[in-house]
């Protein structure tokens, strides 16, 4: 049952609303089938299957809110969970920055979806995990990894007649190899809604390349160098900075992209020229939901462009309490780049430093986006276009800000698996000068 056609979800919703009391009511109905395989030291430690399905339901008195939720579907209890988040709503306090329900939107349906993915057995999981181990096996290295799918439907209605269905898919997998000695350590990671774009068998050769290619690392004194960025690399520190492309945070002072003085940097140069960021529901890469969290129909929104800021996240108060039009909250990050590969970018440089992965990131100072974190599974200094030998791992000082108005080159963009931030996103490999190291760690 976790996952509903849209009839039935609609029948339920339909139900709920209906049986509502309060000035108005919005319910959404998820569900979702996920499965798992979880390998370490080159033996499957877990594996899983689970279902499940809820019922959300939020009313509202006046400015009142409640809400309540259940996984039982009868009569009985859909008039129970309706009744529940009404006492509740009637408990609470005004809330000042209530936005009422959502009109009737016009959803555009998004390619979220992917049969192949949908169609995943616990063999084909099985055939994954073995693909990793075997091929590590083989030379003597030690695979540990993660693979994910998972089918699921949203279904959400409420009482001024809006209402809207969508099922979606997810492939996520990851893999971290190691040598013997444990000195040499490789990775890598996909994510993508359809299982076709997946191939265990040569994502596992690239982090076997790079556990290989790391145990003999040297030590490399900190400082700034010219840096390339795998894509991994660059997502780890640009999905922090979009936590702070909210427009209150600017308005009020909290973030980057606030003036000195009040107000924000709209329409500002904010990032260097080659810089440009968007997102878009329909993209065929990193598709997400046609509406945002609070049911309104999402759009192509340009965010940056030319390294100039032209779009914020602006909650439904927030515009109305600027006087700005509502436009969806972003579900996706995507970033434009050229046509280059990771290693042609390696090609074209003098001296610099090569990063598979950032890792164990940490906020330094919000006004600046000054993070701090960690290079891994594979760091190596790079001479006159070559890979000349793995180096020491690195903790950064870096602001995702100042990087991105030292871009030289960015390279074709890839999806990345979502690390830091909850949505998906598109990102190139990158050459960037003056990137700032600032001591040597001795993790692999």
């Amino acid at each position: 049952m976790s996952i509903l056609t849209e009839a039935q979800a609609k029948a339920i919703l339909t139900k709920v609303v209906a049986l509502s009391k309060a000035d108005e009511c919005t319910a959404q109905l998820t569900g979702k089938i996920q499965g798992n395989i979880r390998f370490a030291r080159n033996d499957v430690s877990t594996a899983g299957l689970t279902d499940d399905i809820e019922l959300a339901v939020q009313v509202a008195f006046g400015k009142k809110v409640g809400t309540a939720t259940i996984n039982q579907f009868d009569d009985a209890s859909l008039e129970r969970v309706v009744r529940r988040a009404e006492t509740l709503a009637n408990l609470a306090p005004d809330n000042p920055e209530f936005m009422p329900a959502v009109d009737r939107q016009a959803y555009k349906a998004s390619p979220t979806f992917a049969q192949s993915t949908a169609d995943i057995t616990p063999e084909y999981r099985a055939q994954v995990a073995s693909t990793s181990i075997s091929a590590c096996k083989s030379q003597k290295l030690i695979a540990a990894g993660y693979l994910e799918d998972n089918q699921s439907f949203v279904a959400i209605a409420n009482s001024k007649g809006n209402f809207g269905y969508q099922r979606s898919t997810m492939l996520d997998y990851t893999c971290t190899v190691r040598t013997e000695d444990g000195r040499g350590s490789g990775w890598v990671g996909t994510d993508t809604q359809e299982a076709t774009r997946f191939k265990a068998d040569s994502d596992i050769q690239i982090a076997m390349r790079k556990a290989s290619a790391s145990s003999e690392a040297k030590a490399l004194e900190p400082g700034k160098y010219t840096v390339i960025l795998e894509p991994m690399a660059a997502a780890g520190l640009i999905g922090f900075m979009f936590y702070f492309f909210g427009a209150r945070e600017a308005d009020e002072g909290r973030s980057f992209l606030s003036k000195k003085g009040g107000g924000n940097k709209l329409g500002e140069q904010v990032f260097g020229p080659q810089v440009n960021f968007y997102t878009d529901p329909w993209d065929p890469v990193a598709p997400c939901l046609p509406w945002d969290e609070d049911g309104l129909a999402r759009q192509r929104v340009d965010m940056v462009k030319d390294g100039k800021v032209t779009n914020l996240n602006y909650s439904r108060y927030w515009a109305s309490k600027q006087g700005k039009p509502a436009i969806g909250q972003m579900g996706n990050i995507l970033m434009t780049g050229g046509t280059k590969t990771t290693a042609d970018l390696v090609r074209s440089t003098e001296r610099g430093v090569l990063v598979t992965r950032t890792w164990y990131i940490r906020m330094v100072d919000p006004q600046t986006v000054l993070l701090t974190g960690l290079t891994r599974d594979g760091t190596f200094y790079v001479e006159n276009g070559q890979i000349k030998y793995p180096i020491k791992n690195f903790r950064f000082n870096e602001s995702p800000v100042i990087m991105l108005n030292n871009v030289e080159e960015l390279g074709r963009p890839v999806r990345v698996p979502p690390d830091e931030v909850s949505m998906n996103i598109v990102v190139p490999p990158m050459k960037l000068r003056d990137f700032t190291f600032t001591s040597l760690s001795d993790a692999v």
